[in-house]
């Protein structure tokens, strides 16, 4: 990081960079390698869908506030169609209604998921740290902030490919998220880079630029954390103090 501070990247060697980011990316986690490798419980299943529904219905909110930011039309009409892709338009339910099939697929209620009533205090730490930077960040910033996308495609690939083979249990219908956002995420990703290789342009805004996608990185990876200690080792939030659930369902 110190040798990016002192020397410009050209604009190739910016972009590897971003990539190399990858290595850091949530695919890596226990958690989701177990996810994929078969070695997850109906339970644990159940918790990571019931609990990345707080992560989804805040992406549209996180997309608004960077289009409340920025002062260029052409970049907020592009930006807009993300918000269309979760929020739904047109006879297309988007993405948060796709989640909610998947909800189902596994076994939860549509009621439990959207109550929230499942979703644990790191994990909503997690997101809502997320949706507040790209509210105060610069919109180039948050925008930046969302290039986890780079890597997207490659963790939906890995559900359809393994999950209908190790989860036979899941419902076929459930898996259309994953489905629609393969050709979403490679398009907004193309949008967001773009951006950042044209915005971040000096040796001080590049090492920002890599901070802010690791900050994203921290945040995806801090979520699984929360759900490994809750639904791995049994130790969900207060549990030392009561077996009732305890924590607050969204006063954010």
């Amino acid at each position: 990081m110190n040798a990016i501070a002192r020397t410009v990247l050209n604009r190739k060697d910016f972009e590897q960079a971003l990539r190399d980011k990858g290595q850091y990316y949530h695919i890596y986690h226990p958690y989701h390698k177990a996810m994929y490798s078969g070695h997850c419980t109906p339970a644990q299943i159940r918790g990571w869908v019931a609990n990345r529904y707080y992560y989804q219905i805040n992406i549209p909110r996180k997309d608004a506030a960077i289009m409340a930011n920025c002062p260029d039309a052409g970049v907020r009409r592009m930006w807009l169609q993300r918000i269309l892709d979760h929020d739904g338009h047109d006879g297309d339910g988007g993405g948060i209604e796709a989640w909610l099939y998947l909800a189902e697929a596994v076994g939860l209620t549509r009621e439990e998921v959207v109550d929230q009533r499942h979703v644990l205090p790191g994990v909503r730490f997690a997101v809502d740290a997320y949706r507040n930077f790209a509210r105060r960040a610069t919109w180039q910033e948050a925008a930046c902030s969302s290039l986890t996308e780079l890597f997207a495609p490659e963790i939906h690939q890995s559900r359809l490919d393994s999950w209908p083979q190790h989860y036979p249990w899941i419902e076929g219908s459930g898996y259309r998220y994953f489905r629609k956002r393969l050709s979403e995420a490679r398009r907004d990703v193309e949008h967001g880079l773009a951006i950042t290789l044209d915005s971040f342009t000096t040796a001080e805004s590049q090492t920002r630029a890599l901070e802010i996608l690791q900050f994203k990185l921290d945040i995806l990876w801090s979520m699984l954390d929360a759900l490994t200690m809750a639904y791995l080792h049994q130790t969900p939030p207060y549990h030392t103090v009561t077996d009732q659930p305890a924590w607050h369902r969204g006063l954010s």
